[in-house]
């Protein structure tokens, strides 16, 4: 069952569980050493396992570099695309899992994300989607900043990212401390501005930087390969983000995923979550003294746009 009410004011096949990650400590250690000593203990907390009477993750590839998630509910038997880039490699998943689809979880409006929303959307499927973002096929439920979703056993909790686009929004679920993103936040980047403004985007990344630091991030796309050799570019003096390269090829090599990855990870390397804390970014990006953080993250986007390493 679903509710709906507004609070007051990888190349492969993937299968992940919703499990919450131990915390990161920072009575005892700095933040950067507290991720540091905790970064291999929650990475092993990506289980394989299906655990019974919990929220399951299905992650598999979709066009070109997109990635398709199902969210199911064992007890209820409720199943949610989030986005829909692919139809047909949906339908091949569900019918892999022997899962029966009863919801489309939007995050805006772009067609690598809704273009399978007319074809999934069968008798008994609703769409949920952002209320001003543009054209939502079949959208039954607009959404806004704050609103909650309640999905099988669990609620996730409606945050407007818009920046990427006008309305895009994201999906927390703050037991499984599991969140869909989109294209607003990637592992070790952000999504282009093509439709906000910087203050509305920097504004959206620091609601998503507020979550808590074992927050599992699912993005839409896998980028970070692209995104590392920029992020190397403006803070090569980060010795986390050193290490976190060097981990990513790995996995590239292996053929492996690089999403999901933990917001605390990326509080520590990602630039444009970094833009008001790193001198060194700043720096490297051409900011001044007179640069508000807006301003700050204006010119790091910039510059990944414009980059060619």
């Amino acid at each position: 069952m679903v509710a709906l009410f507004r609070r007051p004011a990888s190349l492969a096949s993937a299968l992940f569980t919703f499990r919450r990650v131990a915390a990161f400590s920072t009575t005892t250690a700095s933040p950067a050493a507290a991720f540091a000593c905790k970064h291999s203990e929650s990475r092993r907390n990506f289980s394989s396992k299906l655990m019974a009477g919990s929220l399951q993750v299905a992650q598999f590839p979709c066009l070109s570099d997109n990635y398709g998630y199902l969210i199911h509910d064992a007890t209820t038997g409720e199943t949610a695309a989030v986005d829909t880039p692919d139809a047909a490699a949906y339908k091949q998943e569900l019918e892999k899992r022997g899962w029966t689809l009863t919801h489309i979880l939007n995050t805006h409006h772009h067609n690598d994300h809704v273009g399978g929303n007319s074809e999934l959307k069968t008798e008994g499927v609703r769409v949920y989607g952002p209320a001003n973002d543009g054209s939502i096929p079949g959208m039954d439920n607009p959404l806004s900043d704050s609103d909650t979703l309640t999905f099988g056993g669990a609620e996730a909790i409606v945050i407007d990212v818009g920046g990427h686009t006008l309305g895009h929004i994201a999906f927390y679920f703050p037991e499984e401390k599991t969140a869909f993103v989109g294209d607003s936040l990637f592992s070790l980047g952000c999504g282009r501005m093509f439709e906000g403004t910087a203050p509305q985007f920097w504004s959206s990344l620091k609601r998503l930087r507020d979550l808590p630091d074992d927050t599992i991030i699912y993005c839409a796309h896998e980028y970070t390969e692209s995104n590392a050799r920029y992020a190397m570019s403006v803070e090569p003096g980060n010795e986390l983000l050193v290490k976190r390269v060097e981990e990513i090829k790995a996995k590239r090599l292996r053929g492996e995923p690089t999403v999901p990855s933990l917001l605390g990870e990326e509080k520590l390397t990602n630039p444009f979550l970094r833009g008001d804390i790193s001198d060194e970014i700043k720096s490297n990006v051409g900011a001044t003294s007179d640069d508000d953080d807006a301003t700050i993250f204006l010119k790091i986007r910039q510059g990944k746009d414009n980059f060619r390493g």
